[in-house]
């Protein structure tokens, strides 16, 4: 997996799933799938409203393990199935970016039945909160990866 960030405090990962394409994109499209996978290591998944279609909206709130929970949403703005998924992201009630939305694209690409994913997002208010993201993607991240490899295998 690489990660990287620049002086425009925007974000990127791209890591290399042991997957399809077409299993790599559906389990970012299906409530059944993302929510088993949905935020950082040591995070639940314990709501998950989602609309997936072009001006659809997601919401969500993921638990820690000292039981704080943190809720977040947007909407879909592009949709090209196995290519391409766009979407705005905001935290509710976050005292440091109540009002800050970002814009994420997130790119899927088959090469030998494997798929490179790649995440963008931008912009953050400052390098603080781009690298604190950067530390949730990552870790979200590798939850999605072990869960579309053990799907590609047969098990869920």
């Amino acid at each position: 997996m690489t990660a990287s960030a620049d002086a425009r405090f925007d974000l990127t990962i791209a890591r290399t799933f042991d997957a399809p394409v077409h299993l790599v994109f559906e389990i970012w499209t299906t409530r059944e799938h993302m929510i088993r996978w949905w935020g950082p290591r040591d995070h639940e998944t314990t709501h998950l409203d989602l609309d997936f279609r072009v001006g659809g909206a997601y919401r969500a709130c993921i638990l820690n393990l000292a039981n704080v929970e943190s809720w977040m949403g947007g909407r879909f703005v592009e949709i090209v199935e196995n290519e391409r998924i766009v979407f705005t992201f905001q935290w509710e009630g976050a005292a440091d970016s109540i009002g800050v939305e970002t814009l994420i694209t997130v790119t899927f690409e088959e090469r030998d039945g494997k798929t490179t994913q790649t995440l963008h997002q931008a912009p953050f208010l400052d390098a603080d909160s781009r690298d604190n993201h950067i530390r949730g993607w990552t870790q979200l991240i590798e939850r999605e990866q072990a869960y579309a490899e053990r799907a590609s295998r047969g098990g869920a």
